[in-house]
């Protein structure tokens, strides 16, 4: 049987395909990369925000064509169940798709006003008033998580869902330099030394190509 094959785009600039790689590899599922050019439209379209039908990351397995990260994610949980994408609990696994779901469809400023770029550091860089709000609520969300579990990841000791879906805002805090109090910043501190983020991380910082609408000052 053909090995699963998972559709990403820009490892430096890409929060979607991060997520959706993020969770292919939590899930334990044997796959290949296929990374598309940096001129592919819907690659462009994803990175950049400019559409709201997005096609990357796209995950195939077993006949089956997934391309949403919010999909992608329950259908690895249903095909790999032991490695625990959610919790067990029944309040947990509502909790946790809550705040993933919340993620995957809010936070628009935040994602406008810092976009994910993992070879950039800017530090003091100013952040305005709408996307300080959202990351209140993302502080909030972490906070709430973490005095619920005790740590080290959202829902305690094993990774789930919701910490892929929450890496790419971890990177954006390093990016551009946003202070975390202690709690939180444990907190990225352990999403950024997973191994998978240092291989992503990696991979990202030795593309040449870059985007030059991501290069404008918010």
């Amino acid at each position: 049987m053909a090995k699963a094959t998972l559709t990403i785009s820009s490892k430096n600039y890409s929060s979607w395909s991060l997520r959706g790689w993020l969770l292919a590899k939590f899930s334990g599922l044997d796959f290949e990369e296929i990374v598309t050019a940096p001129d592919d439209p819907s690659a462009r379209a994803e990175i950049l925000l400019l559409s709201s039908s997005i096609l990357v990351p796209c995950l195939r397995h077993e006949g089956a064509v997934v391309w949403d990260t919010l999909a992608i994610a329950e259908y690895l949980n249903e095909v790999m169940p032991a490695a625990g994408l959610l919790p067990d609990d029944r309040v947990q696994r509502a909790h946790c798709r809550a705040i993933s779901g919340e993620i995957h469809s809010g936070f628009t400023t935040l994602r406008a006003s810092l976009p994910v770029n993992l070879k950039g550091h800017f530090p003091g860089f100013k952040i305005w008033s709408r996307a300080q709000a959202d990351i209140d609520r993302v502080w909030s969300i972490w906070r709430d998580c973490l005095e619920r579990s005790g740590g080290p990841f959202l829902f305690g000791g094993r990774r789930t869902m919701a910490d892929a879906m929450y890496a790419p805002v971890v990177t954006r805090f390093v990016t551009y330099d946003v202070k975390l109090e202690p709690r939180l910043k444990a907190y990225a501190d352990t999403i950024m030394a997973m191994p998978e983020m240092a291989e992503w991380i990696a991979a990202a910082r030795e593309e040449p190509a870059e985007i030059e609408e991501l290069e404008v000052e918010y």
